[in-house]
């Protein structure tokens, strides 16, 4: 079992089994992760307690899946153990959810957790907040998804202000952002459109030079994207959009070898759902909701095209960010570039195709280079695409889902089929 706790300052003598255990979250940043707010979010303004309780379960949840590695027994998706011990202004009222909140993050990903609230001691933090006003908080991570919904909620809101909201994962990425943010501003004709960037990450070294095992595949990740968000949204009691088309967000394993969480379920109809309900019972503010959850991704490109013109949608597509893979940085290619071959690249190209979109986004070339075709051998799931889409869409796929109440699987079986179809432009 890997046991974590949380601690708000930072011990004269830091000693190796605490460095291993215990993950130190200061008001200055002198701790264990590099973050401009504090652990009660002061510096986002008067967000709700129970919200900021939530954050410190994702920040906790995310450091320990980073610092505890899948690869055992010659496999690298081996489920783990992980025992979290969090500090909380409420005890009783998280307590009476234990067993479901373990439950929503062993589906998220993959892992058995155990999980135990005790009292938190916060420091004292100065509130000061910047967006009064605004009517919805947008989580925008420069991908295409997230960019059609943060356009497509500010044409709907009109002269009304939304907050568009972003964590910066790879630090290449944030002037991504705040392109794909001015983009937005200038397509929708908005004044002033605000865009909050943070930073947050845990470092690679604990203080006393204790060095973190690094775990890469952090399916917890956009957990803290989403409490951090609705922590901000908290402040003026507003609905969290987190935008993501709804084949992707079902999560629909290609093959028989995939089953389970193989890339994340943070815009799962049933994360989604069960996240805002638990949170809503210990008292934090939780309206979530993905806006684009009954929609394929060529379905979103066809609305951005219909909305804008052909011309600067596929401008404004081809500029956002939809690859899943860094690895090739380190053969010299720049990160942002796509390498085509991942999930993520091959629904996007298909999405263009679909919605009769010119594609002007960048993708890998293995022309000339060996280094690179053999890495994009190795992560190209083109393969399990084509057999999935060659099989077809069979019962036991939607046995898989595991949807909410609310949502038909009829709808389900219309929104998947719609998704295989595009992708199977790809082979024409």
């Amino acid at each position: 079992m890997n046991t974590f706790t949380m601690a708000f300052t930072l011990p004269e003598q830091l000693s190796h089994d605490a460095a291993r255990s215990t993950f130190y979250w200061t008001p200055k940043a002198v701790g264990s992760f590099t973050s401009p707010v504090g652990p009660s979010l002061g510096q986002f303004g008067p967000v709700r307690p129970a919200n900021a309780d939530l954050v410190r379960l994702a920040v906790l949840v995310y450091a320990a899946d980073r610092s505890v590695t899948r690869r055992a027994n010659g496999s690298s998706w081996s489920q783990r153990r992980l025992q979290l011990h969090i500090p909380v202004t409420d005890p009783d009222a998280w307590q009476a959810s234990q067993a479901h909140w373990e439950a929503l993050l062993g589906f998220l990903s993959g892992d058995a957790w155990s999980l135990a609230f005790h009292p938190a001691q916060l420091p004292t933090e100065a509130a000061t907040y910047r967006y009064a006003g605004a009517h919805r908080v947008v989580l925008l991570s420069g991908g295409a998804d997230s960019a059609v919904g943060a356009l497509l909620s500010q044409h709907e809101l009109g002269e009304r202000r939304q907050l568009l909201f972003s964590h910066i994962g790879a630090t290449n990425l944030a002037p991504r952002q705040r392109e794909v943010a001015t983009r937005i501003a200038a397509l929708t004709g908005s004044r002033g459109l605000a865009h909050h960037q943070i930073r947050f990450s845990r470092k690679t070294t604990q203080p006393n030079g204790h060095r973190f095992p690094d775990e890469r595949s952090t399916r917890t990740r956009s957990l803290l994207f989403l409490a951090l968000g609705l922590a901000m949204a908290s402040i003026e009691q507003v609905e969290l959009h987190i935008p993501e088309n709804g084949f992707a967000s079902l999560n629909l394993p290609l093959g028989a070898d995939q089953r389970g969480s193989v890339s994340t379920r943070t815009t799962h109809p049933y994360f989604l759902h069960e996240l805002s309900r638990l949170a809503t019972v210990t008292g934090a503010h939780a309206p979530i909701s993905n806006p684009l959850s009954a929609m394929t991704k060529g379905e979103m490109f066809t609305r951005v095209r219909d909305l804008v013109g052909a011309k600067a949608a596929s401008e404004f597509l081809s500029m956002t960010h939809s690859c899943g893979h860094t690895g090739h940085r380190s053969l010299g290619y720049p990160v942002l570039s796509h390498c085509g071959v991942c999930f993520g690249c091959l629904l996007r190209r298909a999405s263009f195709r679909a919605s009769h979109l010119t594609d002007h986004t960048s993708y890998l070339d293995t022309k000339d280079d060996p280094r690179l075709a053999a890495y994009l051998r190795d992560k190209s799931v083109a393969a399990s695409l084509r057999g999935f889409l060659g099989r077809g869409l069979r019962t036991a796929d939607l046995i898989t889902l595991t949807l909410p109440d609310h949502y038909p699987l009829a709808d389900a079986k219309s929104l998947i089929e719609r998704g295989m179809h595009e992708l199977e432009t790809l082979s024409r």
